[in-house]
């Protein structure tokens, strides 16, 4: 094989290979010798078929196949020869006009990983501030925990419903007097001001009294999940069946004992772990963007522009995403546009890091185990359907950049946790308060081009403040439900309204094929249908 360097630019790398006619020829004599004794053909015995009626039958298929895989090891040849760093899959093609039986003219291009100097690690300092899980956290969480589960009880009959009170109705939903498929159901629980219906249903509860019969006039929103309900106005003939007024829920014995447990301070021992570790979570939060921001400040050089692109892009993605569940989607998309080089700064913050990171982490043995990988594949292979997590695991064992990605989270953390190691730390007490406030100050922190600072939050300088998406209607949930959105393991999750400005995965990649897997990845699991329920988020 004839490799020639057509460009050398920065990160950027060009190159054409040929590969000659006679190596493709005896790459299609070995397949061949290897299909021959399964080959069947009238008039043959098995394995007698001659090697130029095999050629004459799948002549075609085996040529496709011997100068894919004389790509495949061109490709990796030349990754081996050059040294080669890439920092995405190479873009692999073939020559124009090229015909079978003659040279083949492969075009490599790719982008290399800079050469990075041993990353210093002397003389990290960082200040962990923690929180004690003391009595007054811990009955706060069970308080937070009894309010998650409120208990109503029947009210007198004439007790008109307020809000917060809980109501329960049959209804029947119509748009233009013609009732809709899932538009009726009976004994709906609705608590009056959750927000769980559409605007203005629940509104119209409030006064209501059991027996008494209503008619709720709303309006479908127009990101309505059901196709020919978005933007139609509906009428739901409502029967009150009971009013209900929230419970007291005493925290003691009896409460805790409800729940499964001995007593209460058998709560109080298992609320103390929750919030421990939430307080470790914050803590580590904090400690982490101050150990990110000194390497970002102390670490300069060149990135390539594709993985920048690939990390712009999935944040880019993300918030127009969610910009088009705003109430006005186009003006908030034009106010996102604002902040675009904003976010591309973020971007390449991201990569530096994620590469500075790996750096780190070969250099100083850093590994995630054969052991760990393989409970990351499983817990991966959980999102999709039963009968699909087989090849899930198959797909990911096979795909060298899917392994990569689904490592790099796992990886970034025992890097981070052996620079910890390493750095100087001193503890300080403070309030939860003063921990959250002081993770907030970060997130106000304005990233421009060369920001050191690592966010869990979005940039300041950000859209303006996003309202939750409208709520779902007060019709029914169709049956035909959207899928649930699988979670992408390998993937980082963008920044956005919560988004996390991490470093991104900078794993090495495997070379790119010259064609696309037959096989891609299997589908995510679907969400179950469910039945009609009126108004339910």
């Amino acid at each position: 094989m004839k490799t020639v360097e057509t460009l050398n630019e920065g990160l950027k790398r060009e190159y054409r290979l040929t590969i000659t006619a006679k190596d493709i020829d005896a790459r299609v004599d070995d397949e061949v010798k290897s299909i021959a004794p399964t080959v069947r053909m009238p008039g043959f015995r098995p394995g007698k078929v001659p090697p130029n009626l095999i050629r004459k039958m799948h002549g075609e298929a085996l040529s496709a196949d011997a100068l894919n895989k004389a790509i495949d090891q061109g490709v990796r040849d030349l990754m081996n020869q050059e040294k080669l760093r890439p920092a995405l899959q190479p873009a692999v093609s073939l020559g124009e006009g090229y015909e079978r039986g003659k040279d083949a003219e492969i075009t490599v291009a790719l982008e290399v990983l800079p050469e990075i100097e041993a990353p210093s690690i002397d003389g990290l300092t960082l200040e962990r501030l923690t929180v004690p899980a003391d009595d007054k956290a811990v009955m706060a969480k069970i308080q937070e925990f009894a309010a998650q589960m409120k208990r109503f009880e029947d009210a007198p009959k004439t007790k008109k419903a307020a809000t917060g009170d809980q109501v329960i109705i049959d209804f029947a939903g119509s748009v233009d007097g013609t009732p809709f498929d899932g538009g009726t159901g009976e004994d709906m629980a609705v608590e009056i001001g959750s927000g769980q219906l559409i605007p203005g249903f629940e509104d119209q509860l409030v006064g209501v009294k059991a027996g008494d019969e209503k008619t709720v006039k709303v309006t479908f929103p127009e990101e309505y999940p059901v196709e020919n309900l978005k933007g139609k106005d509906a009428e739901f003939a409502v029967t009150v069946k009971t009013v209900k007024v929230p419970a007291d829920s005493k925290i003691d014995d009896e409460f805790a004992k409800s729940l499964g447990l001995e007593s209460l301070d058998k709560l109080k021992e298992l609320m103390k772990d929750q919030v421990e570790q939430e307080h470790n979570g914050l803590t580590r939060t904090y400690m982490k963007r101050k150990l990110l921001d000194q390497l970002a400040a102390s670490h300069d050089f060149d990135v390539p522009p594709t993985m920048v692109e690939a990390e712009f892009n999935q944040i880019w993605q993300q918030l127009e995403h969610e910009a088009s569940h705003e109430e006005d989607p186009e003006a908030a998309k034009a106010e996102l546009e604002k902040d675009r080089d904003e976010y591309r700064s973020i971007a390449v913050r991201r990569v530096r890091l994620g590469l500075l990171l790996s750096e780190i982490g070969q250099a100083h043995g850093v590994q995630v185990s054969n052991q760990e990988m393989q409970r990351l594949i499983m817990q991966a292979a959980q999102q999709y359907r039963p009968e699909d997590r087989q090849r899930f695991v198959e797909y990911v064992q096979q795909d060298a950049l899917a392994a990569a990605q689904l490592r790099a989270p796992l990886y970034e953390d025992k890097v981070v946790d052996f620079l910890f190691d390493k750095a100087e730390i001193s503890d300080r007490e403070v309030t939860r308060e003063e921990l959250e406030a002081a993770i907030e100050a970060d997130e106000e922190h304005v990233h421009g081009p060369g920001c050191g600072h690592d966010h869990d939050e979005k940039p300041a300088k950000k859209p303006a403040a996003k309202k939750p998406a409208a709520k779902k209607a007060a019709g029914p949930k169709d049956d035909a439900a959207e899928p649930a959105e699988p979670k992408k393991a390998p993937a980082k999750k963008a920044a956005a309204a919560k988004a996390e400005d991490k470093p991104a995965a900078a794993a090495k990649k495997a070379p790119a094929k010259a064609k696309a897997d037959a096989d891609a990845k299997p589908a995510a699991k679907k969400a179950p249908a469910k039945k009609a329920a009126p108004a339910k988020k």
